[in-house]
């Protein structure tokens, strides 16, 4: 009788026992990988995704099999709280002249090479008013961030209180964005009397360290100070994040943590582009995560706030990847023959007419989505502004 043999240590195995081995082990994590993906899907289409390590497994899914079911788990729950609605949001970039320095800003101060203009309040009065007839669901007043004259003060029609209130009263009193960056509390107070809806003020990152390498010389806590204060004056807001900047999974997992604690109403992702003029033109910074994914993983932990599909970054041509992902916003539609540029590109679709929402119909058609009635995304408003103060002045 034959002594028994030990078992083979992996020092011990053959080459093609190795491999053997080897593709075994990789089938065994595949495995637990599905299952847990499953698991962590079941959960978020009930509405229970959590943070940390769910965030961080989901932003880093690669196989194109595993990121379908993502996907297709976002439009579930995209459904389930808003049917086949989307909204459209009308851009209005009405000054590209900035104070500050953003090291991945085509519209930073240095630029100085780069072209500028200021459109007068009845240029965006008119901008505004076409946006309005083509059926758009909100206006968005953005600008470089720039102090007022001394003479605007706010409760004259030419401040950026007044323009909010001039804008809605051509508009039929259609919502209002208002993106004018960190801007005094006073300010803030003017423009929520003066009825202005939203708060749009993108952190970018929600690591320090990072963020003080892109929005050079800003304050980190300031810039979120400011968030909390147009919620407690009764603002909605819009939080965002950029990508493709050498972040991970984990930090973007932080910055769905963070928009989480801020109770944020409407979150967006954005894919840095390369911009002539900044020093961030030649970066090689390493693939994105991939705008969709995380797209996906807002609506997951977002079930029932709004999520942009953005026309600044990939045109009309990257609309449906961001709408099969889970958004139910398309922002950025911009009235060509106007002279209005973009922010991540300055022309893209716009003079073609390719970011208006005729352009955009058949694409929402095709993605089995329709635009909503104005009065849905009122409720839709109205059931979220109660936790805030109410406005002076809205509608």
């Amino acid at each position: 009788m034959s002594e028994p043999t030990a078992p083979a240590r992996a020092g011990d195995l053959g080459v093609s026992d190795r491999q053997d081995s080897g593709k075994g082990d990789r089938t065994i994590v595949m495995q637990r990988n599905q299952r847990r993906l499953k698991t962590i899907l079941g959960r978020a289409t009930d509405d229970r995704l959590g943070d940390g390590e769910d965030l961080r497994f989901l932003l880093s899914l690669a196989d194109e099999e595993d990121r379908e079911a993502l996907f297709a788990a976002a439009r579930e729950v995209r459904r389930r709280h808003f049917g086949s609605a989307v909204f459209l949001y009308g851009f209005v970039y009405f000054s590209t002249f900035c104070r500050n320095d953003c090291a991945f800003c085509h519209y930073r101060r240095s630029n100085v090479a780069l072209p500028r203009y200021r459109k007068s309040p009845e240029e965006i009065l008119q901008a505004a008013g076409t946006l309005a007839a083509s059926g758009v669901h909100l206006i968005d007043l953005t600008m470089g961030e720039w102090p007022e004259r001394p003479a605007a003060r706010p409760g004259q029609p030419d401040s950026l209180a007044g323009l909010v209130r001039r804008v809605k009263a051509r508009c039929g009193g259609l919502p209002v964005m208002v993106s004018p960056g960190v801007v005094p509390d006073s300010t803030l107070a003017a423009l929520a009397a003066a009825g202005a809806d939203w708060y749009a003020c993108y952190q970018e990152t929600h690591n320090p360290r990072r963020f003080a390498r892109l929005r050079v010389g800003q304050s980190y806590a300031e810039r979120m100070q400011k968030k909390s204060t147009a919620q407690a004056l009764g603002m909605l807001i819009e939080e965002g994040i950029l990508i493709g900047i050498g972040e991970r999974p984990a930090d973007v997992a932080d910055s769905i943590a963070a928009m989480r604690a801020l109770d944020a109403d409407q979150v967006r992702v954005m894919t840095f582009v390369p911009q002539e003029g900044t020093p961030m033109a030649a970066s090689a910074l390493g693939p994105a995560l991939g705008e969709a994914v995380v797209i996906a993983v807002l609506r997951l932990a977002f079930p029932d706030r709004l999520i942009p599909a953005s026309l600044d970054v990939g045109g009309l041509a990257g609309l449906a990847e961001r709408l099969d992902a889970g958004a139910n916003v398309v922002t950025s539609l911009v009235v060509p023959g106007k002279g209005l540029a973009g922010v991540a590109h300055a022309s893209l679709d716009i003079e073609e007419a390719r970011r208006t929402p005729q352009a955009i119909g058949p694409v929402l058609a095709r993605c089995g989505l329709g635009v909503a009635d104005r009065q849905a995304y009122r409720h839709w408003i109205d059931r979220r502004r109660p936790r805030a103060l109410p406005q002076a002045g809205a509608r």
